[in-house]
């Protein structure tokens, strides 16, 4: 540790600290732009100018090293002097447009100005001007004139978001922040720019000329879009979401959040929102009265029960649904006869059910990942799917975590990885037995029964070396390996790796409450998410799940649903397939309208309030179905509030849920046969897609990742199918048809076609994985 006196504040840091790291240390404040805590340091604004004692001239503390028993002035004369002198250069060539500039009130610039600037500028010369530049519908480049070129937005892509999407052109007075030939920027982390920015370089494309900062109202949530449960700050004027922020949590989400967090929220003013129930009487909808569809639905659930026993109602429930809504939605069904609920639409094999020890989760803390010696991802599209978990495991590869991948497609994750395989979906089960058969071979222990026949790649030998060295290490489950037809024997396969490795074994988990799912009770050992729909009840309870783009094998889903007697769907948007099988829409609360409880990943338990008043007469969930259970005479639905209800499934709320094991008892390995070679679907759920905020959000289905799917295959499968890159071709699966574009994905493994799922051109085809047929169109 070295000794430091800061303006008379004595402390010691360790080795290696800067000069600002000893100050945020000791709390003292010196100015800075450039300076981020989470970026390299680039030391290219210089307003953090400082005098050390002894030392010639002021020094930037962002990038002087301490040495013991420095001292250093952050207000002397001559730190003082410089720091002006430095805030006068910057104010030099900026725009005086701060009446109309969107980052008014919340400008580093603008506040560091009144402490360290001039009252009058010297400078009466012409102003430099910097083009606009369009870089896609998330961020505004509107006004470059006003940049510092402070490069905190270059190094965070460099750094954060794993790809260099902006840099820094010419030199001296023409330098300027672009993209690389007029590209735009596509990161899903990318939105983190705007926040970066200390000016009003860059703003919200989306949010811009809407609100003042300070006629806005900050209120704390928490994000219903992935396992992580990244903490936000809702910005809200006059009962209306305007914006919405990360809110730091180091051990969460650190101070970053996805695109699909941060824009999502446009669909809360969706033209698609419902604000009042409707039901469909004569073929027509009306909208009535909450006591009219109450009854009406209370009735038609009541008849079939009665008429055809409780088995033939089912309840399924979107992983966005808080962990109030699944226990009284599980409640309710209960009260009805059913043990028919399940909250896992995109899954198919629930073997695993009757032999879990515990509830599925990450099997560590989020904060641990970047300490990991060595990770497996196991069957995962992960930047997709979990961006704020590949940022982690991408800053751990950089710290020497050996990150390995295996999975049914060689997509780039922007992660430096030391193994990477890539197989059909039907031998993703297959491959991980051969890291299996290696790690126990590598480790002088007999081959686990089952395995003996199992072919073992090199590069399978090289993941399992790479997790038989060092302490921590772990293997993750990702979506792709939750929703295979072979899911429980990966988990087997993966829970034995674990075992002969000393791997910590968990699963990413697929929405922002998967792990609050098993915990609520919902599942009752009934009908699972896909028995419900292969075997037709006479009636379904839908809760925040569009069936027809959520579901594992929406074809079936949606025949079911059309020969049901009757369905209720509980959403706060109606959408074109909900009128048509639907018989009652009861407007629900987003996350934004209602409180409730999510449990990450991790194990977190995070609650959080509404932030407005519910739209129209939208009713919170947990509302709605406590008031149903009194409508249909059920005992225990006297709840006051949300928290009532949390505290009977948790008990006494503590920060970790208890009862989170991922082993399985006594569940044999027992590896696929070998499938004949024909051509198998990869369907991935694009990022933009995959829930029913992020599908009416209009600005993100402006975006890259939103484009409508193509057929991507590799060159060797287009030439043995005669066809090219740019041309149409007819996608044929269970009956269902699609024409798609190909495209040329090198990434795609031999003989199979990536087809994107939860998308209205993908809808009428069949399963996510497995056999598929393609013909010019």
């Amino acid at each position: 540790m070295l000794d430091i006196e800061i303006d008379g504040k004595k402390g010691q840091v360790p080795a290696g600290s800067t000069v600002m790291d000893a100050a945020q240390q000791l709390g003292v404040y010196i100015p800075h732009f450039c300076y981020h805590k989470k970026l390299s340091i680039a030391a290219s604004c210089r307003m953090c100018l400082v005098e050390v004692e002894k030392a010639p001239k002021p020094l930037p503390a962002c990038a002087t090293p301490v040495t013991n028993g420095m001292k250093v002035f952050t207000h002397s004369d001559l730190a003082v002097k410089a720091q002006k002198g430095v805030m006068e250069f910057l104010l030099i060539n900026h725009p005086l447009d701060c009446p109309i500039c969107d980052q008014g009130g919340e400008c580093q610039l603008q506040d560091m100005s009144v402490g360290y600037g001039p009252m009058k500028s010297r400078y009466t010369e012409e102003k430099r001007v910097v083009f606009h530049k369009d870089v896609g519908p998330l961020i505004s480049m509107e006004e470059m004139s006003r940049c510092i070129h402070c490069t905190r937005c270059v190094r965070f892509g460099q750094e954060i978001a794993g790809v260099m999407e902006l840099g820094m052109a010419n030199r001296n007075m023409h330098a300027e922040i672009m993209t690389f030939v007029g590209r735009s920027v596509d990161s899903e982390l990318s939105g983190n720019m705007i926040d970066l920015c200390p000016v009003g370089a860059l703003t919200s494309k989306p949010f811009r000329y809407t609100a003042r900062s300070w006629e806005l109202q900050r209120r704390k949530s928490v994000s219903p879009h992935d396992s992580v449960g990244a903490n936000l700050v809702v910005q809200v004027k006059h009962d209306t979401v305007m914006r919405v922020l990360p809110r730091e949590n180091e051990a969460v989400n650190e101070c970053w959040i996805s695109d699909k967090e941060r824009f999502a929220y446009q669909a809360l003013n969706s033209e698609q929102r419902l604000d009042k129930p409707m039901v469909k009487q004569g073929g027509e909808w009306k909208e009535v009265s909450w006591n009219v569809a109450l009854d009406y639905v209370a009735h038609a659930l009541k008849d079939i029960a009665r008429e055809h026993g409780g088995d033939a109602l089912a309840a399924l429930a979107a992983q966005s649904s808080t962990l109030e809504e699944f226990y009284l939605l599980g409640k309710v069904m209960q009260g009805l006869g059913s043990k028919n609920a399940d909250f896992r639409p995109r899954q198919s094999d629930f073997s695993a059910d009757a032999q879990r020890a515990g509830a599925p989760w990450l099997g560590m803390r989020l904060a641990e990942i970047e300490q990991l010696d060595a990770a497996l991802v196991v069957g995962s599209f992960l930047r997709k799917d979990h961006p704020l978990i590949a940022q982690r495991l991408r800053q751990a590869a950089k710290k020497n975590t050996q990150v390995s991948m295996l999975s049914v497609t060689a997509d780039d994750q922007l992660i430096a990885l030391a193994n990477q395989v890539s197989v059909a979906p039907a031998q993703l089960a297959a491959a991980l037995a051969g890291v299996v058969r290696a790690a126990a071979e590598a480790k002088g222990e007999a081959v686990p029964a089952g395995l003996e026949n199992v072919a073992v790649c090199d590069n399978c030998r090289k993941i399992a070396a790479s997790l038989l060295q060092g302490e921590k290490k772990a293997v993750f489950l990702g979506n792709v390996a939750t929703q295979s037809p072979d899911a429980m024997q990966i988990q087997r396969l993966a829970l034995e790796l674990g075992r002969i490795t000393g791997a910590t074994v968990g699963f990413l988990g697929e929405g922002a409450n998967t792990v609050g799912g098993y915990l609520s009770g919902l599942l009752q050992g009934g009908a699972n998410a896909r028995s419900m729909f292969e075997t037709p009840r006479k009636g379904y309870v839908l809760l925040g799940v569009e069936p027809e783009l959520d579901c594992a094998n929406p074809q079936v889903a949606q025949a079911a649903l059309d020969k049901a007697a009757f369905v209720v769907s509980l959403s706060p948007f109606k959408s074109d397939a909900a009128l048509q099988y639907a018989d009652a829409i009861l407007p629900v609360s987003p996350y934004t309208e209602t409180a409730g409880t999510f449990i990450n990943t991790e194990g977190r338990v995070q609650s959080f309030n509404g932030v407005v008043k519910p739209r129209g007469e939208t009713r919170p969930a947990w509302k709605l179905l406590r008031v149903l259970g009194n409508v249909l005479n059920l005992p225990g639905f006297e709840y006051q509030s949300s928290e009532e209800v949390r505290n009977e499934v948790l008990g006494a709320t503590a920060e970790f849920a208890n009862g989170l094991d991922n082993a399985l008892n006594a569940a044999a390995i027992a590896v696929p046969a070998e499938v004949k070679q024909g051509l198998q679907r990869i369907a991935d759920v694009p990022i933009h897609f995959a829930d029913a905020m992020a599908r009416r959000a209009p600005a993100l289905q402006k975006t890259a990742d939103a484009r409508a799917p193509q057929l991507r295959a590799n060159v060797a499968t287009l030439q043995a199918l005669g066809l090219q890159a740019g041309e149409s071709a007819k996608v044929r699966q269970g009956g269902g048809c699609a024409v798609l574009t190909v495209a040329l994905d090198a990434a795609v493994p031999d003989n199979c076609l990536r087809v994107a799922a939860a998308h209205p051109t993908t809808a009428s085809l069949g399963a996510m994985f497995g056999d598929i047929s393609v013909e010019r169109a």
